[in-house]
């Protein structure tokens, strides 16, 4: 087995306890950012995952699709959870790439996190997304051409709570 295939199982398999094993991946220095996030360190990049496992229930990672070159690699993921705040709902998917670079000893030194937060997000949760959007009759009716989500009307906003809820802070 190769550096990659470990941080792959490692991720495939994480738990809240795992997160204390960022150290064997992760260079201390290590930057990563999604979405939501911007953070430099070891420490840092901790609190995204165990403010991740605060927020939702069940988070599985898998790893769909990997492309490798020189010193990195990215990865394309579905990610499955539920949500344990804002409504509760149902079992959900959000799908992203990530691209990652190493340092001479195999550890992720630079993690990138790709993903829409508007439509992987957003329009599914409660009072947040828009619940005609995905009705194509109604995005035609307010001249919205777009894949779903796209269409969202003018009255449906995303409130900064959401974001602060999604997003961790520096404490």
């Amino acid at each position: 087995m190769n550096k990659l295939d470990d941080l792959i199982r490692f991720y495939e398999n994480l738990t809240v306890t795992d997160v204390a094993r960022f150290g064997e991946f992760y260079g201390a220095d290590a930057y990563f950012k999604d979405p939501f996030n911007e953070v430099r360190g070891l420490p840092a990049i901790q609190r995204v995952f165990t403010h991740m496992f605060r927020q939702v229930a069940e988070p599985r990672f898998h790893i769909d699709e990997r492309i490798v070159g020189d010193n990195g690699a990215m990865l394309v993921w579905s990610f499955h959870y539920r949500m344990t705040r804002m409504g509760g709902g149902g079992n959900q998917v959000m799908h992203g790439v990530t691209h990652l670079r190493f340092d001479a000893e195999g550890r992720v030194i630079h993690h990138r996190d790709y993903w829409d937060a508007a439509e992987e997000l957003y329009m599914k949760l409660p009072a947040i997304g828009c619940p005609h959007a995905r009705h194509a009759a109604h995005d035609r009716r307010l001249g919205n051409r777009g894949a779903a989500g796209a269409g969202c009307c003018p009255i449906h906003s995303w409130p900064v709570s959401a974001i602060a809820f999604f997003r961790h802070t520096q404490t």
